[in-house]
């Protein structure tokens, strides 16, 4: 009995050495591969010191939760790239369109009119839009008068105060709404023409915006 459970045991070690070589390039063994090896052990295990019941579901059970991490993360990377196709494909579409994005920069183009937004967090009886140069000096206050809680929209045609046209460039823009006895202060958004689109990998589509610089294709509130 002891010769033959020396042979099994021989015949064990050749096959995994046998293993071992044919997958020394592998990294980490397959589904086909842990199979044989499971069945192999089986086949050669010592009669007298069989895998128990516990140890071999105990493997089989380490075995499926790492097949299954891999599979899910080779899942992941197909919808992460399929979802990053989709956006690049939504952002070629918003080329020379017009886009609503948060930002308290406006860029006034010469006779153009600006349109935007406030995110208005709770109902108001007063809600004013402050337009500054780049000076910090305070061109234009636009009373909005008492909304709802929501999205309020906003046109400035470029005239300051006194109605003069004030010169083309970049202004910067801040809400103030009375909520509850408290003057708070809102955020803005502004419409933005799309010059172009970067698409920079793992950041996503980025939108190349006239006056306005670069923000990310999640930001965008709104498309014209």
């Amino acid at each position: 009995m002891t010769n033959q459970i020396n042979g099994l045991g021989q015949g064990l070690d050749g096959l995994a050495i046998k293993n071992s070589q044919e997958k020394k390039d592998k990294k980490s063994l397959g589904q086909d591969e842990f199979m044989k090896l499971m069945v192999a052990q089986m086949n050669n295990q010592d009669p007298t010191k069989p895998l128990e019941n516990a140890e071999f579901l105990s493997q089989l059970a380490q075995f499926g939760t790492v097949n299954g991490i891999t599979e899910l993360q080779k899942s992941f990377s197909t919808l992460a790239n399929a979802m990053q196709s989709n956006q690049a494909l939504q952002a070629s579409t918003m080329v020379g369109r017009s886009v609503l994005v948060p930002t308290n920069t406006i860029n006034l183009e010469t006779g153009g009119i600006v349109e935007g937004a406030v995110d208005l967090t709770g109902s108001t009886g007063a809600l004013n839009l402050i337009i500054k140069d780049s000076a910090g000096q305070v061109v234009k206050e636009l009373n909005l008068g008492a909304h709802e809680e929501g999205q309020v929209s906003f046109k400035w045609d470029g005239l300051d105060d006194s109605g003069s046209a004030v010169s083309p460039g970049q202004y910067t823009i801040t809400a103030e709404a009375a909520i509850d006895n408290t003057t708070e202060a809102m955020e803005t958004m502004v419409m933005a023409k799309v010059d172009s689109v970067t698409l920079s990998g793992a950041a996503g589509p980025q939108l190349n915006l006239a006056g306005l610089g670069t923000i990310g294709i999640d930001k965008v509130k709104q498309i014209q």
